[in-house]
């Protein structure tokens, strides 16, 4: 499929920073088109979408609710017919313009909506390049797809993101103590994210959910300990930097809106304020008599 004239082109205007173009690339059979602006609300705060493609079958029926949203978010509706039953010719076509892209445009980043593993070898290989990987798509999304992605938001946690920044907070619960914790995962392993269907509820994981995910805990300290100073104290900003140099994640997936009240709600890291923007964190396991 051949790019459009000028559609990776960024118009150059005097005395503006430059920031990163982004290729947003969406697997319309695996994508709630209900869900797009919130997609790309999120992506426009990491740079300039300026390639924004939606790939399916457009005779199908199913994809008859994504026509008015590529009309009002000017993406570009790029039709592959099935060539056989049973397969999805749509994820070939992605990926092709993909790699494309990646030798033609040459955007600095990639947002890539779909919930299919079978597109973790091209996020794998358009992140060796140097690009960075932006994923959304579903909760039940296999683990090697989100893991390969520079960072991946559940889609459940974003569309409860954006209805709590507007205030509909009404009937959010809180998952009960008791509850079960999630399935465990190893200790070396990226942490798990609660499931589906409590991230559908818009359900925000307690504390003592939070601190039963071993993978999660590890990962959070093994940060703090990594950027932390002689007396054990870490500015969350750096922590957040070195936990996304390390893995996929994202704090909304649990549903807290930043680091700060993840780390917050664990009540395992004492807090230190210094007057600025800059906070503190240090785990509480460091002996009390640090200063």
């Amino acid at each position: 499929m051949g790019l459009g004239k000028g559609e990776g082109q960024v118009s150059h205007s005097t005395g503006t920073e430059h920031q990163p173009r982004i290729a947003l690339l969406i697997d319309a059979d695996n994508a709630p088109a209900e869900l797009i602006d919130e997609i790309l609300t999120e992506l426009s705060t990491l740079g300039v979408i300026n390639i924004r493609r939606a790939y399916g079958n457009w005779t199908k029926a199913g994809l008859m609710g994504w026509q008015e949203r590529l009309l009002e978010f000017a993406i570009r509706p790029m039709q592959q017919f099935d060539y056989s039953k049973r397969t999805n010719a749509s994820d070939m076509a992605m990926t092709v313009d993909a790699m494309e892209l990646l030798y033609t445009e040459r955007p600095d980043a990639y947002g890539s909506v779909s919930s299919d593993a079978d597109f973790t070898p091209l996020v794998m290989h358009l992140r060796a390049t140097g690009a960075a990987v932006y994923g959304f798509g579903a909760a039940q999304t296999p683990k090697p797809f989100v893991n390969a992605c520079s960072r991946f938001l559940y889609l459940e946690a974003l569309a409860a993101a954006h209805a709590e920044a507007e205030g509909d907070t009404a009937g959010v619960p809180q998952a009960p103590a008791d509850a079960p914790p999630p399935v465990a995962s190893s200790a070396n392993a990226p942490p798990r994210p609660p499931a589906a269907a409590s991230l559908e509820r818009r359900v925000r994981v307690p504390t003592a959910k939070l601190r039963q995910d071993t993978a999660l805990m590890n990962l959070l300290r093994d940060a703090v300990h990594a950027v932390a100073d002689e007396a054990g104290w870490a500015k969350v900003g750096a922590v957040g930097t070195q936990i996304s140099n390390k893995a996929s994640f994202d704090p909304r997936n649990y549903g807290y809106a930043t680091l700060s009240k993840l780390l917050a709600a664990l009540d395992a890291f004492e807090w230190r304020d210094e007057g600025t923007s800059r906070v503190a964190v240090r785990d509480k396991r460091v002996r009390a008599g640090a200063p």
